[in-house]
């Protein structure tokens, strides 16, 4: 009788409360209470990979900076582990507020898309002022952890805003709506280095411009799941831009991430007697073969191996990051004389 009952209850909540295209087995479904539910999937907790990608230019911003020449003095350090949670914690109350935006400028499409029509706003499981007393709330966690930063950051952080503000409306009006996400879940890139520096150079710079392309590619194999729908509806995307010719795409905007990632690196001022060391490139030569594995993989007609593929992209994350916490390690243990 139990059993039944258990089993009554899940069917009930897959068909009333659940996201057609979110996980049935999250924690979200079994610690939050129902009513939490419908917020919990406007913020998408229960698929983690958003925030997961969102962060990882944080990081490895916030790990490239102590290793960088500037101002005459070498640093060879490891990266804040206060920086690192509050980067950890704003990526996932700022991830969260970005989807709920999304959700209340998405509603109409969303209705008409199958994927998306059993959201909480186009479901009707929670209303618009609700969506956006939520949106509130998590940009509220989000500014008491940009102000934890210098006066910098803070500021740059603020000017973030107008990239994620545009974004929703550009699959509207261009193919390239994965540029505007790749400016908006890029600017950590900034982020990491203003927080340590209060100010930028090349290298943040070069780093957000590959991340950029990077955030292109993986949104682009995503964007492939939804390209029947959008055609039909109107929306569009580098994945109907490219077609057939994805892979020779992402080839191009993979090969760049990497190049301007070695640029990055290389700017922090190694000649000098600092900057990144060895096991940074190994870690960025271990990731281009994650991409190449992506591309080679690809099926673009296959949604499920493209979500698969998306996903995989944190791999990346991992590695560009373990790389650059590997370098500062290795050159705290054997520094460089400087020069």
């Amino acid at each position: 009788m139990v059993g039944n009952m258990s089993n009554l209850k899940g069917t009930l909540v897959d068909k009333a409360d659940r996201v057609a295209d979110a996980p049935s087995n999250n924690w979200v479904y079994r610690t939050l209470p129902r009513g939490a539910w419908p917020y919990a999937q406007l913020a998408r907790w229960d698929r983690p990979i958003g925030w997961q990608l969102l962060l990882w230019p944080c990081w490895w911003s916030a790990a490239l900076a102590p290793q960088a020449v500037a101002a005459g003095a070498v640093h060879t350090g490891l990266p804040s582990l206060w920086h690192l949670a509050l980067f950890l914690i704003g990526a996932i109350a700022m991830r969260g507020a970005g989807c709920t935006y999304n959700d209340l400028v998405d509603q109409k499409i969303d209705d008409m898309v199958a994927r998306t029509r059993s959201r909480p706003l186009p479901s009707g499981r929670v209303t618009r002022r609700q969506a956006k007393m939520f949106l509130a709330l998590q940009a509220a966690v989000g500014f008491l952890v940009l102000i934890q930063f210098n006066n910098f950051a803070i500021l740059l952080g603020i000017a973030s805003l107008g990239t994620v503000a545009i974004y929703p409306f550009l699959k509207r009006f261009t193919d390239w709506p994965q540029l505007g996400l790749g400016l908006a879940f890029s600017w950590g890139a900034l982020m990491g280095w203003a927080g340590y520096w209060g100010t930028l150079s090349l290298a943040p710079v070069l780093l957000y411009t590959g991340s950029i392309l990077w955030v292109i590619g993986y949104d682009t194999i995503y964007a492939h799941q939804d390209k029947e729908d959008d055609a039909l509806v109107g929306v569009r995307s580098t994945a109907r831009l490219f077609g057939e010719r994805t892979k020779g795409a992402l080839t191009i905007l993979y090969l760049g991430t990497l190049a301007l990632f070695l640029a990055a690196f290389v700017s922090t001022g190694q000649a000098s007697g600092g900057g990144v060391s060895w096991p940074a490139y190994a870690g960025l030569a271990i990731g281009a073969f994650q991409m190449i594995w992506q591309i080679r993989t690809l099926d673009i007609d296959d949604p499920d191996q493209c979500l698969g593929l998306f996903k995989s992209n944190t791999i990346f994350g991992w590695i560009v990051f373990f790389g650059l916490i590997v370098s500062a390690l290795w050159s705290l243990s054997f520094p460089i004389p400087a020069t």
